[in-house]
């Protein structure tokens, strides 16, 4: 295209046309290439252009130098890998007859000053298997000095078979570090090579999010800029060549009064796309060759071409070799590869390299955009910032696995025909972030319902194992953060504390009829009516032994019955009207009343107790309870961390507690199928219909027992919180830090207070730690505390009336032998006027003395008494008459006294008598009906005056006597 273009323009060669030869050779064979050139030689040439490997060009440099053949020298590297310095043949001389077309290979000084400007400590570098490692030593000399840690792998041509056999041969330990480690990587790669091994990592989940590749190649057209963004994630940095275009336009394909193709020129054309940078150093040899010849033309100078035999013993250099080779240094073209021109040393050195790159994201298409430029004069031109994901995630879409688990992920009711919505605490925290960070997630459950544990084989199950093979970006539900699971993937931090919790039934509440009564023992209730009887026997032996003077009448009489009475009165506190007037008694008494005092006392503050609290005996309060009792069978959720946490405790010497080592042998009883349940649904449903305690996060257990619908269940919980609950993410995410950024600030502002609020509420209608069921809205008591005291009253009620019956029975059979109470009340007259008679008789005996208790008679309560009474009945005591008959006679009215006398001779039937009413002395009345006469009044006696009736004998008894 070139010599055609060239031969076509009149301008540069006016009447001269360029003939050109081509030959290939192997750039592996440096005999080959030698031959061809010496075979052009003997046809005749100006210059040598060759556009192959370092090994051939090798042997070409040292013929062109024997021959004086000028040779302009094109570094092609194989199937566009990125090139590698040349190793000389000889030292560099000024007449040295190579020059080389292609600057010298900066790649080493251009990825320093990227890595440098980006920060790196430790990266990867991939490189094709035809890119010479040699190339890069001087890079890795300045990245040890700086302290940087930097790995080398070669890329396969297979690289599926590559990546495939580093999974079956890396343990999930290195799989994971060696993840990390291709977070930051350098591709020494062709475009080619570089698009399919991007591919097959992507694919095979070997990257994040946050990876930062940096793919350095001269040789990297637009559509493979375009291929690489598209196939990769995270964030991409290119490094290639460039080659400035004039300003204006209409001046791109016109250089130097010479015009080049259009369809090289001009950028947007897909021939100047497809063609590769060897090329257009080729076309730009062309042209200065050609600008050369003219030149020399020009000065009249020209020396025929060179038709040499370089295989001839003693051949001669060509003569013009040096000339032509000079005007060529001196000249100077613009072409398609901006401006070709040589230095003293022969090399070409202007070049120009153009960074690029795109942010962090998965959207396909991103955009493109120049971060700096860098030549070997001014270096880097441009900042580089190895920019974080910061707050911004908008167009992300995660993917979440998760593990139903109330109240932190939990299905809502689907719609039919939409798809399935999810809610809880964790889903809220998730929205929370996602609102914030501005991403999207899909959300899917765990094939086998499961957390995750390690298998027999190392492998992960569940959800942890969605994440380590990479199925899944985030793993949200009640998962808890362990040393086990952080070991193979990443946790955020904790966003909720985490403690061990058991969930029982509550025990069910028997009605206690006489809960009254349970403020003592049986046997003290048993002593104290043993002290009643004891006491009041004490009472009656004592009056006895020593029996008072009790007024004639009085219902406290010192019988057996009244003692009895009397001390279970006291008791009751409801006291006693019976004058014991001895010493002995009344101590008796005093330290009955202070034992009565003390009892009821005792049972008051008992009973108060004992009615508005509720005593729960031999019930679990805490988790050494459970783990001291057998009776009550308990467990947890198999291979869980809640199991794990109490194997490690239970049989790790080295952390191992009593209380875990009681648990485990009761959870790990017949292997652990007896007493644990394959999820915590199961588990939960045991404890409501059977007899069994479930061992489980104390979060998820609370909820449960707050939203019971009949409040039968209550929890246990260890308060110390040693774990916590957290997102998992894949090992080295980029999303760890910045969720756990936003996670401490909903902390701290209080947001996530307000979220667990809205799933564990502090009004709970239900009791969460009382064994019993209890109500919260009071304290009141209910008829099923005393309902034994309705029972004894109804008791004491139905016994009254059988025995009103059977004293009403008694009180008819006896007839008229037992007189009624109406009849007790009065006495009759003429029983009293012969008691009165024989009372006088006795009274004037010199040696009787009256006693203090006396029956005494008013001259007005006798003139109001019956006189009509026949029937006379023999009253051996008048102690229960309630009469006291008294009077006081003036010694000036002693008629009255024998009229008082006669009439009671006559059968007490008294007249009116109005002489000491009206008159005599008399000034004012007694208290008790008789007459005070002021100031001296004497006692006389009434003469006793026989009558026909029968004669009573009652003896000489001190206590029987009337004072008149």
């Amino acid at each position: 295209m070139a010599v055609a273009d060239l031969n076509l323009n009149n301008e540069i060669l006016e009447t001269e046309k360029i003939t050109v030869s081509v030959e290939f050779v192997d750039g592996n064979n440096p005999f080959q290439a030698v031959q061809e050139a010496c075979e052009l030689m003997n046809r005749g040439i100006l210059a040598l252009v060759s556009s192959i490997g370092c090994m051939s060009a090798g042997s070409l440099q040292s013929l062109a130098d024997a021959m004086h053949i000028p040779h302009l020298f094109i570094q092609r590297a194989p199937a566009g890998t990125p090139r590698s310095s040349c190793p000389p043949t000889t030292r560099a001389q000024p007449d040295d007859y190579t020059l080389f077309v292609r600057p010298p290979v900066y790649l080493n000084d251009v990825i320093f000053q990227v890595v440098m400007e980006y920060t790196w400590q430790k990266f990867i570098i991939f490189y094709d298997t035809d890119y010479d490692i040699r190339g890069i030593e001087n890079f890795l000399d300045q990245t040890s000095q700086q302290g940087m840690d930097v790995s080398l792998q070669k890329v396969e041509s297979n690289i599926n078979m590559m990546i495939t056999g580093m999974f079956r041969t890396m343990r999930v330990e290195e799989l994971h570090r060696y993840r990390d480690t291709l977070r930051r990587a350098v591709l020494f790669m062709s475009p080619a090579t570089a698009k399919a091994f991007i591919t097959e990592v992507v694919e095979t989940n070997l990257v994040a999010f946050d990876c930062h590749w940096i793919i350095i190649n001269e040789e990297i057209s637009d559509m493979d800029v375009q291929e690489l963004v598209m196939k990769s994630i995270g964030r991409l940095t290119l490094v290639r060549q460039t080659f400035p275009l004039p300003q204006n336009t209409s001046q791109r394909c016109v250089r130097n009064n010479h015009r080049i193709n259009t369809s090289l020129c001009d950028p947007k054309d897909p021939k100047a796309q497809m063609l590769e940078i060897t090329n257009r150093y080729i076309y730009d040899t062309v042209l200065l060759l050609a600008n050369t010849f003219h030149r020399k033309l020009e000065d009249r100078k020209w020396h025929s071409m060179a038709s040499l035999s370089c295989i001839r013993k003693g051949s001669k250099p060509w003569q013009g070799g040096k000339s032509m080779l000079e005007t060529v240094k001196k000249g100077g073209v613009s072409g398609l590869t901006s401006l070709l021109e040589f230095n003293d040393n022969g090399s070409n050195p202007n070049i120009h390299f153009e960074i690029l790159g795109t942010n962090y994201g998965e959207d396909r298409g991103r955009g493109v955009s120049r971060l700096a430029t860098w030549d070997p004069i001014h270096g880097l031109n441009g900042t580089l910032t190895d920019r974080k994901l910061e707050n911004n995630m908008r167009g992300v879409v995660l993917r979440v696995v998760t593990v139903l688990e109330e109240p932190f992920v939990m299905v809502s009711e689907n719609v039919l025909g939409k798809p399935k919505k999810y809610q809880g605490f964790s889903i809220d925290v998730l929205d929370a972030l996602a609102n914030y960070l501005g991403f999207k997630y899909e959300i899917y459950v765990a094939p086998d319902h499961k957390y995750g544990s390690q298998q027999a084989d190392g492998t992960w199950n569940g959800l942890i194992g969605e994440l380590v093979f990479k199925r899944a970006d985030v793993g949200l539900s009640a998962l808890t953060i362990t040393p086990e699971r952080e070991s193979v993937v990443d946790f955020t931090t904790r966003y909720m504390d985490y403690s061990v919790g058991v969930l029982l039934r509550k025990a069910e509440r028997t009605v206690d009829m006489f809960a009254c009564l349970a403020p003592f023992d049986l046997s003290l209730w048993a002593c104290i009516a043993g002290t009643v009887l004891l006491v009041g026997t004490l009472v009656y032996l004592l009056n006895w032994l020593n029996p008072p003077r009790l007024p004639m009448g009085s219902v406290s009489s010192t019988t057996l019955y009244n003692s009895m009475w009397f001390v279970y009165g006291s008791f009751v506190q409801q006291g006693g009207e019976v004058p014991y007037t001895t010493l002995a008694t009344r101590m008796m008494m005093g330290v009955w009343w202070l034992f009565a005092l003390i009892v009821i006392s005792s049972y008051t503050a008992n009973l108060a107790a004992f009615l508005t609290i509720s005593r729960i005996e031999n019930s679990i309060q805490s988790l050494q309870d459970l783990a001291k009792q057998t009776d009550l069978p308990y467990g947890t959720v198999l291979d869980s961390a809640v199991y794990d946490q109490v194997r490690s405790k239970g049989m790790n010497p080295f952390e191992r507690d009593p209380m875990y080592s009681q648990m485990w042998r009761m959870i790990n009883r017949t292997g652990g199928a007896e007493n644990n349940v394959e999820e915590s649904k199961e588990g939960i449903r045991k404890v409501k219909y059977g007899r069994f305690a479930f061992v489980w996060d104390a979060a998820v257990l609370e909820y449960v027992a707050i939203n019971d619908e009949d409040c039968s269940l209550y929890t246990v919980s260890n308060n110390v919180a040693d774990r916590g609950y957290g997102m998992a993410m894949q090992h080295g995410s980029p999303y760890r830090d910045i969720f756990s950024q936003r996670i401490l600030e909903l902390q701290q502002n209080g947001d996530m207070d307000i979220l667990k609020l809205k799933w564990w509420p502090r009004d709970s209608p239900c009791d969460l730690y009382s064994p019993v069921g209890t109500r919260k809205s009071g304290s009141a008591l209910d008829i099923h505390s005393f309902a034994g005291v309705f029972f004894v009253l109804a008791a004491g009620v139905v016994l009254s009336c059988l025995i009103a019956t059977v004293e009403t029975w008694w009180t008819r059979r006896k007839g008229s032998r037992v007189p009624s109470k109406e009849d007790d009340k009065e006495i009759d007259l003429e029983h009293l006027h012969h008691r009165v008679n024989s009372l006088c008789t006795e009274d004037e005996s010199p040696h009787k003395q009256f006693s203090t208790s006396s029956i005494d008679l008013t001259p007005l309560d006798m003139d109001s008494l019956p006189a009509a009474r026949q029937a006379l009945e023999q009253i051996s005591d008048f102690r229960n008459t309630h009469i006291t008959t008294t009077t006081f006679i003036p010694e000036q009215i002693q008629t009255l006294s024998r009229s008082l006398s006669a009439k009671a001779a006559a059968g007490f039937a008294f007249g009116a008598v109005q002489d000491h009413r009206t008159g005599g002395p008399f000034r004012q009345r007694a208290p008790n009906g008789g007459f005070f006469r002021s100031p001296v009044k004497t006692m006389s006696s009434i003469p006793y005056q026989p009558t026909p009736a029968p004669n009573f004998s009652y003896g000489n008894d001190p206590d029987r006597g009337t004072s008149i």
